[in-house]
Parts: structure tokens; C-alpha cells; sequence
């Protein structure tokens, strides 16, 4: 994983652009805390826990009619942070701040799955920023802890809701969703 570290938030801005393009699809980059990051491609294992959760994800989201993005950036306003969360549920045809950054106070839910270089920032820094952007509910999923944990219901700039399980116990998610993740089927 690279990272950059600079003071001058549209100078780091410029950078996150110029290095997404440059590297297209191959690499993940976001810009976390100050910080261009540059991640390493997702293992098997972290693209099959993914999937097990899309799986659990999508009948609901196509009954209701949301749209599972994968691979976006959720914009958390101007001078913040950009991330490009495994998962990103929102609803059809959300505000857009760019054709791939949708805005962050417009998804329904935020899913990490932690690899060994994100753990800081998945548990930490992105927890903080999405709470404060509105992100109304984040899952992290933490193969390494054996957790799941919800954070929901942001209000001034932090989340009033969590929820952490051991991964093969349930973990209700929260309204508008009435369903429960099965966090023994994200594991195998």
C-alpha cells in the first residue's frame, strides 16, 4: 500500500484524481485522513466475503428497488475525505457529486470487509467521517477480530447505534431494512 501525505487538501484532491486514473480498475485509491491511498487488490477471500454478503443484500434491494454499487466513491462533502467502500447500497438514481462519487448522506448502507492495511482506518477514521457526512448505517466486517459490527443512526457527527457480534451470530440491520445479515454465511 502506498500512501501520500500532503497539506493542501485541493493539492491532495488532484493527486487522488490523477493516481485513480492513471491506475484505473487495478488498484482501489482513496483518499483517507489527509492521505492518498493506494490499496492492494482484494484477496479471493475478501472478494467471496463480499460476495456472501450481496447474496444476503440483494433480494431486498431488488424488492425495493436500491442498487448495489460496488466499486463507487462516496463523496463526504468538499475538503473531506473520499472512499470507495467494497459495497455501497443506495437507493435508484441517488445524487451523484460526480458520475462515480455518489453522495454519502444519500446511501442506505457502507460495507467494509477489513484487510490487514485498512484496519485503522475501517475501524476508525472512515467510521468517523461517514458518521459525520450522514452515512446512515456502516458494517464493518473484520475477519481478523471474527466481528461484524454495525454502526447506524448518525447524529452530530457521530454514530448512536453500534452493534458488534461475533461472526456466525445474526446482526440485525436497521430500519428501512428488516432484515438480518447471517454472519456465519460471510465466513463460509
Amino acid at each position: 500500500m502506498a500512501i501520500e501525505r500532503l497539506g493542501d487538501h485541493a493539492e491532495l484532491e488532484s493527486i487522488y484524481y490523477e493516481t485513480g486514473a492513471r491506475l484505473e480498475s487495478r488498484r482501489k485509491v482513496e483518499l483517507v485522513n489527509g492521505r492518498v491511498v493506494v490499496r492492494e487488490v482484494p484477496t479471493a477471500e475478501h472478494a467471496r466475503i463480499v460476495y456472501r454478503l450481496l447474496l444476503q443484500l440483494i433480494p431486498m434491494v431488488t424488492e425495493r428497488g436500491w442498487e448495489i454499487l460496488p466499486d463507487i466513491a462516496i463523496f463526504l462533502g468538499p475538503q473531506m475525505d473520499r472512499y470507495r467502500p467494497d459495497a455501497t447500497v443506495v437507493p435508484a438514481d441517488p445524487p451523484m457529486w460526480q458520475p462515480d462519487e455518489v453522495y454519502a448522506h444519500a446511501t442506505l448502507l457502507v460495507a467494509e470487509v477489513v484487510s490487514k492495511s485498512s484496519t485503522h482506518d475501517d475501524h476508525i477514521v472512515k467510521p468517523g467521517q461517514c458518521a459525520v457526512a450522514g452515512v446512515p448505517a456502516y458494517l464493518v466486517i473484520d475477519t481478523f477480530e471474527g466481528r461484524a459490527r454495525l454502526l447506524s443512526h448518525p447524529h452530530e457527527g457521530r454514530y448512536g447505534q453500534e452493534v458488534s457480534v461475533a461472526l456466525g451470530e445474526p446482526l440485525a440491520l436497521p430500519e428501512p431494512w428488516r432484515l438480518t445479515i447471517d454472519t456465519a454465511k460471510l465466513v463460509g
